[in-house]
């Protein structure tokens, strides 16, 4: 689904103003200090159906992922090992700023950062999934539905990636005479995650640093810094938004926020599917 830049709310002045002021107080409208974030909700396993999915809140917003495993054909780069594909929807029904249509630039920009994440730290096994090296790989497809958007759409999806990918079970193929992947019955094994990665989105208001912004607070900043960690603290990717610049110092400040953020973050995955810290 696209976003129409055009339907994007002029903010008023007065109301941006108000935000700045509460700011001033260390205050943000919904009560929450600068650095605090909403309240998060985990849901493994949401879809029956699925080989692996999770459902997570953050405050009102709510994304859906669902994780589907099939066998596909390797990247001729790469023919020992399978392959991940992340994919993002923009539901209508989740704001009045979606639209009908193929997936736009915010749709892809979401994707993207996502599937790198995961990609540049190399947190799946993907040599285990090849079935037939050049020849017969399985293909991991990540499918992200935005169902509510008010605000930090990317903290919640790569949540929900993680915790889905955490779960995701390996279906039994098997190749006949033919050359053919068939699907048996049950499950040879879950996924293997050899890191977990989690991205922390920090907004700049004015001169202030703010963690996890709402919608509200997402149309009035200057920029948004997403920063990608592993665990271990290891920064796997950022990604900056808005039309503000970012000084040296303001990149530093918005790094160390998120990582306090990213802590959280760990925290509330590990309490809701039982994953143990790294050591």
């Amino acid at each position: 689904m696209s976003v129409t830049p055009s339907t994007y709310p002029l903010v008023p002045k007065i109301q941006k103003d108000t935000i700045l002021s509460l700011l001033e107080v260390g205050k943000r409208a919904d009560g929450r200090g600068l650095e605090d974030i909403r309240k998060v909700k985990i849901i493994p396993n949401y879809i029956e159906k699925s080989d692996g999915s999770a459902l997570v809140n953050i405050g009102d917003t709510v994304v859906l992922v669902g994780v589907k495993v099939e066998p596909g054909t390797p990247y001729p780069d790469l023919p020992d090992e399978g392959i991940l594909m992340v994919n993002a929807e923009f539901v209508p029904l989740a704001s009045p700023l979606f639209e009908p249509g193929p997936p736009d630039e915010n749709a892809y920009e979401l994707a993207r950062i996502i599937d790198r994440s995961f990609r540049e730290t190399k947190s799946i096994d993907l040599k285990e999934l090849a079935v037939q090296p050049g020849q017969k790989v399985l293909v991991v497809w990540n499918d992200i539905y935005v169902l509510n958007h008010s605000g930090n759409l990317i903290d919640a999806s790569a949540i929900a990636t993680l915790v889905a990918l955490a779960r995701t079970k390996i279906p039994n193929y098997e190749m006949n005479e033919e050359g053919y992947l068939v699907k048996k019955e049950g499950y040879k094994g879950t996924l293997k995650l050899t890191k977990k990665v989690i991205t922390a989105t920090v907004a700049k208001i004015g001169k202030y640093y703010v963690a996890d912004p709402t919608e509200e607070e997402e149309y009035v900043s200057d920029a948004r810094l997403s920063v990608s960690f592993t665990e271990d603290g290891t920064i796997a990717g950022m990604q900056k938004m808005g039309a503000g610049s970012l000084e040296e110092g303001d990149i530093d400040a918005m790094v160390d926020l998120a990582w306090k953020v990213s802590q959280k973050y760990f925290s509330e995955i590990s309490t809701a599917i039982g994953l143990p810290p790294q050591e």
